[in-house]
């Protein structure tokens, strides 16, 4: 299949640059996938769910992994974005998000050979790093050191900005901090937000658990990789970066019990999607938990194991996250919702507006 084959033309004008005035103000396309639309707003999505729905949900959370700093001694501008740590030593396979050194993206990466030093500074908080070792296409193995009495993670906490998106034309502004993250983000490690999930208010979830609506919190840490462009020719010679990912016996559990009671697993956004389809069901059905990696590339051809429904923006032309829900609604369905969007004045991408997929 060609990666032409999911272009689509987008006014820039309906690229989102800052989030609806209220949380859960935006509008929601209701896509079925016999083909038919409806028009309807995100806070009525509850008359579009059932009781017994089990909505799952990621709760990873934004950090402020975007450092603007300066090279040492020249001063020269230099920005950091923090991408992955480390694991605290070479046998461990998990990653410590305490830990000193980083991999991350670079600008700009031909002045930061290793030895380069850089400094990043708000106030008092001051982080120092050396470029330890150059990777490909402007990474950077990076130590970070902090004489920040909260520790390094407090100290990227207090000098960091959040990463917005490439396709937000604007320096990320205070209101960032609470709009470009879920209410309900608890698991620290996520350079880019789960968007779907965004548009979710703490009341609107209540009502929906008071409509005996189930919920499940699942991790996915979304990486740098979301916005990588697919490049190749052809859909199946992409790679998807893999995305670190958690989900609980408890969850596991929910999962297992809506699936052989045949209740509707919904999942809030396409890194939910990614998790859920990650993971493995034996033959009675039960599925498993797991904390691994994934990097599960769902395009046109896929078969979907555990998710029946989705909610979720709307999405790049010609990206990975645009053939994942072509796989589950059919391209052309999606392509032609998506041109109703166009046409109805729709927002899109991150701080856009939503779609629910039946």
């Amino acid at each position: 299949m060609n990666v032409s084959d999911f272009d689509f033309e987008l006014p820039v004008s309906l690229i989102a640059q800052h989030p609806p005035s209220e949380r859960g103000g935006s509008r929601l396309l209701v896509l079925r996938r016999s083909g038919t639309i409806e028009h309807a707003t995100f806070a009525n999505l509850d008359r579009y769910l059932a009781p017994g729905d089990l909505l799952v949900l990621n709760n990873t959370r934004v950090f402020p992994a975007r450092l603007l700093g300066r090279r040492i001694p020249s001063g020269g501008v230099v920005e950091c974005l923090l991408l992955n740590p480390e694991p605290p030593n070479p046998e461990s396979r998990i990653p410590n998000p305490d830990g000193d050194v980083w991999e991350c993206l670079v600008h700009p990466g031909q002045k930061l050979k290793p030895g380069s030093r850089v400094v990043f500074e708000r106030g008092d908080v001051v982080i120092e790093g050396d470029v330890l070792s150059m990777h490909f296409q402007g990474r950077r193995r990076i130590r970070l050191r902090t004489a920040h009495p909260g520790g390094l993670t407090d100290a990227v906490d207090r000098v960091g900005h959040i990463p917005l998106p490439p396709y937000i034309k604007r320096h990320d502004e205070e209101s960032d901090k609470d709009r470009y993250q879920t209410v309900y983000a608890r698991d620290r490690g996520s350079v880019a937000a789960p968007t779907a999930g965004l548009h979710f208010t703490a009341a609107q979830l209540a009502a929906l658990g008071a409509r005996d609506i189930e919920l499940a919190l699942v991790t996915l840490h979304v990486g740098y990789g979301t916005f990588k462009p697919v490049k190749a020719e052809h859909v199946e010679e992409h790679v998807v970066e893999a995305e670190r990912f958690t989900v609980s016996s408890e969850a596991a559990a929910s999962l297992t019990r809506a699936k052989r009671e045949h209740r509707r697993i919904i999942a809030v956004g396409t890194t939910t999607v990614r998790t859920l389809e990650s993971l493995a069901v034996t033959p009675d059905g039960t599925v498993l938990g797991d904390s691994a990696e994934t990097n599960l590339f769902i395009h046109p051809g896929h078969q979907f194991q555990i998710v029946d429904a989705m909610i979720t923006n709307f999405h790049l032309p010609r990206s990975s996250l645009l053939m994942l829900v072509s796989a589950f609604a059919g391209r052309e369905k999606i392509l032609s919702a998506y041109r109703e969007a166009v046409d109805k004045g729709y927002r899109f991408y991150s701080y856009g507006d939503a779609m629910l997929i039946l």
